[in-house]
This record gives C-alpha cells, structure tokens and sequence, in this order.
C-alpha cells in the first residue's frame, strides 16, 4: 500500500494535470480570498480596533476625572476665612472655628439652624406698627450673635469641648425660637390691626 510518490508521478504524470478543471484557479482564488482577509478587511479591523481602544480610553479617563471630583468633592465654607502669609498679615487674628470645622456631623446641624435662620429672616413682614418690636428682636438677634462669635473664639483658643459645642448650638436653637416668636408676635399684631 506504501507507495513511492515519485513512482507514482512517473508512472502517471499527466493524468494530474489532466485532472485540473477549467476555472480550477478562478474558484481557488475565490475560496482563498474567502479564507484570508484582504487588505481592507484586515483595514476595517485595524479602524474598529482603534476606536475600541480610543471608546476604551475616553471611558477611563472620564471615570479618573469623576472618581477625582467624588474624592476631593469639599463643600465650599462661607464662614472660613483665607489668611495670607504676607507681611502685612502677620499680625492679624486667626480664623474662627466654627462646629462644621469639628466634625461634619456639626457641620450639618449648624448648617440646618444658620438655613432656617435666614429663612425665617426672609419670611418676616414688618408692617409700620410691627417696626419697633422688630427692631427690639434684631438687638437680641444681634447679642446672640456676638455671643456666637465669643463661643466661636472660644473653640479657636481653647479647642472643642462639650461645653462650648452645646453653648453654640443652643445658640443657634434660641436665634431660630426668636425668630418664630418674632413671627407670631407680628402675625398677632397684623390680626389686631385687621380685627380693629
């Protein structure tokens, strides 16, 4: 059964090349071309790779720049002040601390009560015969807050201590208990005033 190739070819040597249809090439070349990618398909691969690789890319860089904003995301502190290492400066007072410099925790309550505080500041209407107590509020609301600006002296000085922290938030909780007195106070007047 083992034959010798070359045997073979010299015994028959025509008969394969007899054996070689028309159009033989033509559909080799077809399958072949089938088979392997030309140069534009192997183009086309070579575009979609890129712009997998640049979607890919883009993806990160724009989830890096939101991890970024996440990560150093500090709310912006009206009641901190910028202090300069000038010269001129030298001299001047620290920055208060307030309860949002403590913890955030704080920094939540005292921006609750300082929101509610400006609020109900808003809400009020002060009508000609409601001006004088209001005025007389104002000048409690106004200790309160040198109070307030004491406590907060107090804390940069000293440190955090229970004390101090409680002193100012019942601070804050007595200016918001002023200000809805205040309110009704006034809306009791604009009854009066309606009723008479």
């Amino acid at each position: 059964m083992a034959q010798d190739i070359k045997d073979l070819l010299k015994k028959e040597p025509l008969h394969i090349q007899k054996g070689l249809s028309d159009g033989h090439e033509a559909r080799f070349l077809e399958r072949l071309d089938a088979a392997l990618p030309t140069e534009e398909k192997v183009e086309k691969k070579r575009s979609f790779s890129f712009y997998t690789i640049a979607a890919a890319v883009i993806v990160l860089i724009s989830l890096s720049v939101l991890v970024y904003q996440q990560l150093s995301n500090a709310p912006f502190d009206s009641n901190t002040e910028v202090t300069t290492t000038d010269d001129t400066t030298k001299n001047a007072k620290p920055s208060l601390k307030s309860l949002g410099d403590i913890s955030p925790d704080l920094k939540k309550i005292e921006d609750y009560y300082v929101a509610s505080i400006n609020y109900e500041l808003t809400q009020v209407e002060v009508s000609e015969i409601g001006k004088q107590l209001f005025d007389s509020y104002m000048q409690k609301l106004a200790q309160l807050n040198e109070e307030h600006k004491v406590l907060q002296q107090e804390l940069t000085d000293i440190g955090p201590n229970e004390q101090t922290i409680n002193a100012m938030i019942d601070n804050l909780q007595f200016r918001l208990k002023l200000l809805y007195q205040l309110k009704e106070k006034l809306n009791e007047l604009k009854k009066s005033e309606n009723d008479a």
